[in-house]
């Protein structure tokens, strides 16, 4: 199934604002609906298809399928930018300006390869395609060129299961529940489960350091990695014969975050684990974001490690988005404090004993216990805040989100930065906002910021949010945070992420890629900034 080309997800899942919800957008924000609706699918005027016929040719021969290049409106517009909320403004609007020209469909690394070939001799730039989830601007190339969509949904096997070594090699088209389905039947899971975990697939979330939800106790895809293997034009790359090794510097790494620059990944082999036995999750209150800070540090550092562990602030526990599918139920008045969530998954025994460890620590940290059905609505409604994204942006209003990280040191320092950021420019724009974080991903040294932001749209969203977003990237670099935690740097970060690896390191990058692109057709301008 497609994702709704502009919006989130399965169509029959979107649902409108509570009318609180609404009144509360009118009265706190000044939103007011739009005056016109989205564009419709068959009423967007395309350019028309600018492949040359020797390209179209070369791509023919490429594919063994005869239905996989595909130049039809529809494949096109589904292939059109990825999912943040400046993607699905203009897609709404009907602006397809950098629409790909074609849409390749590939059986196989083989075929993979061959179309990387073909479209490095043709000039003809190529950006891989996974579940089509990106929010940085990583499906958008920066080219005057036609260039062409490589979708990898054909790639979709389970190839091997290792239950001795406990791992298994999956191919990059496969989404997350098709993952858990195939792993599941065997006993197994990955364990991975980012909020976009039903529609984003094993390439996309090797290609951008994805982390899931329960990073706490299974990590991040980046640490659950231990080979791939890469198509490029010049040639295909394996990586990892061990689960460590002092070989030289680790090409995984290289590999992993490079985001279609480098190569597109064809095969991933990551650890997995046992199927646990016991899922529980819970609430617990703390007056401050620092007191629950100051906890969920302690937890990360000293243990026990619980497998969820995340905090919203006061304005993200009041509004409620800390358990979306409870934002405007009746039985759910706004809530004072911080709300944090914590889970533990594993065997019986494990679960019990990590609970009532980690529940002496919270106690003692100032943590209120307020049952498990702040945890269950989590749960529940833990991949729905995209669909509430759609229903805000229907109503006029304008959402949208960001992240970074740094060590817990510098971590209040960045949250007031970004947070006044955001406020300060919005609010000089005429459009004062509600900004909301939480605390998702968290390690020994430091953690992850997840920022929410909610205003009017402005007359024009797309350029009223490109000062605020330049201001939000501008604070988190000055308060020492990297630019991205686990959304990636595609083209919207990338200019930041070049200040924050210095000439050098770009330097570096840009040498990798000729050797390894010399013709440049790999996703120019993504992550890497061009010559």
């Amino acid at each position: 199934m497609d994702m709704l080309w502009s919006g989130w997800g399965d169509p029959a899942k979107a649902a409108p604002l509570p009318d609180a919800v609404t009144g509360l957008l009118r009265d706190l924000l000044g939103v007011t609906p739009r005056e016109s609706g989205p564009s419709t699918l068959d009423g967007i005027e395309l350019p028309a298809p600018t492949l040359t016929h020797e390209a179209r040719a070369a791509l023919t021969a490429a594919l063994a399928a005869p239905d996989a290049l595909r130049d039809d409106a529809e494949s096109r517009i589904r292939h059109t930018r990825g999912k943040s909320t400046p993607d699905l403004l203009r897609i709404r609007a009907g602006e397809v300006d950098d629409i790909p020209a074609a849409v390749v469909l590939p059986a196989g690394h083989d075929e993979v390869l061959a179309v990387l070939r073909a479209c490095a001799a043709h000039g003809l730039p190529v950006v891989p395609f996974g579940g089509g989830t990106s929010v940085v601007g990583g499906l958008a190339p920066e080219t005057k060129r036609p260039f062409v969509a490589l979708d990898l949904r054909r790639l979709d096997q389970l190839l091997a299961v290792d239950e001795v070594s406990r791992t298994a090699t999956l191919q990059p088209g496969l989404r997350g529940p098709q993952v858990e389905a195939l792993l599941n039947e065997k006993g197994w899971t990955l364990g991975h489960f980012p909020q976009s975990f039903e529609w984003a697939s094993v390439g996309g979330f090797a290609a951008a350091r994805s982390s899931g939800q329960a990073s706490a106790g299974y990590g991040r895809f980046d640490e659950m990695v231990l080979a791939l293997t890469v198509a490029t034009p010049e040639g295909t790359l394996e990586t990892g014969r061990a689960p460590r090794s002092a070989a030289g510097p680790d090409l995984r790494q290289l590999i992993l975050g490079s985001e279609g620059a480098l190569g597109v990944i064809t095969a991933v082999t990551v650890r997995i684990r046992p199927l646990p036995q016991k899922r529980v999750y819970e609430g617990w209150r703390f007056a401050s974001f620092e007191a629950g800070a100051t906890a969920l540090r302690r937890l990360a550092q000293d243990g026990p490690r619980p497998t969820v562990l995340r905090l919203s602030d006061e304005t993200e526990t009041f509004v409620g988005l800390a358990q979306p599918d409870a934002i405007g139920a009746a039985d759910t008045p706004p809530s004072s404090g911080c709300m944090a969530i914590a889970g533990y998954e594993g065997t019986e025994e494990d679960t019990a004993a990590r609970r009532a460890a980690a529940r002496e620590i919270l106690l003692a940290c100032g943590g209120e216990y307020v049952g498990e059905e702040p945890g269950d609505r989590w749960e529940h409604g833990r991949y729905n805040a995209p669909y509430l994204r759609d229903a805000l942006l229907d109503a006029g209003a304008f959402a949208e989100t960001l992240e970074t990280a740094g060590f817990w040191s510098t971590l209040p320092e960045l949250y007031a930065g970004v947070r006044d950021a955001l406020t300060g420019t919005l609010t000089e724009a005429g459009t004062p906002p509600l900004v909301m974080c939480h605390i998702s991903h968290t390690y020994e040294n430091g953690a992850s910021l997840y920022f929410t932001v909610v205003s009017a749209q402005g007359e024009d969203a797309v350029a009223h949010w490109a000062p605020v977003k330049q201001a939000a990237n501008d604070a988190i670099l000055a308060a020492g945070g990297t630019i991205s935690h686990h959304h990636g740097v595609g083209t919207d970060h990338r200019d930041w992420y070049a200040r924050e690896i210095g000439p050098l390191g770009v330097r570096m990058l840009q040498a990798v890629k000729t050797e390894v692109d010399p013709s440049g057709v790999l996703s120019p301008g993504v992550l890497i900034p061009v010559r």
